[in-house]
């Protein structure tokens, strides 16, 4: 889903063409996202995240799985390569981090929240059982 919050370094890459289809129209790298199925700016936020290598590996898989540009049968890993290079770098900037965890579903302090309500119910537990233990007697 979009959103006003995802970063405008991500446009280069999402707009960027990966060919023609069958028909003759250009499809760019969000619209291939989009027909494979995938949230095309979370897709984007996780291969920011990733290193180059992993990023241009990852994106020759989806485009190898995208059969409306017949080209990409054969080609898919030079277009992976040169796309990728498209990819902002994600290390350079906190915020664009951020800003892409965020897009990719990772809301801050949402694992941290998850985890202090494990530590509670964990310790109601343990007194649960401490406290019924003693009246066995």
């Amino acid at each position: 889903m979009y959103s006003t919050r995802t970063p405008p370094e991500f446009d280069r890459f999402l707009h960027a063409s990966v060919g023609e289809d069958r028909n003759g129209y250009a499809v760019t790298v969000l619209s291939a996202l989009a027909r494979l199925g995938l949230d095309p700016w979370e897709e984007t936020a996780e291969l920011i995240a990733l290193r180059r290598d992993d990023a241009r590996a990852r994106l020759a898989a989806l485009l190898a799985r995208f059969r409306d540009v017949t080209a990409l049968a054969s080609d898919h890993g030079r277009v992976a390569r040169d796309l990728s290079q498209l990819l902002p770098d994600g290390r350079t900037s906190g915020t664009l981090n951020r800003t892409a965890s965020t897009a990719a579903g990772d809301h801050p302090g949402k694992r941290g929240a998850i985890w202090t309500a494990l530590a509670i119910i964990f310790v109601l537990f343990q007194m649960f059982m401490v406290g019924g233990s003693g009246s066995d007697e």
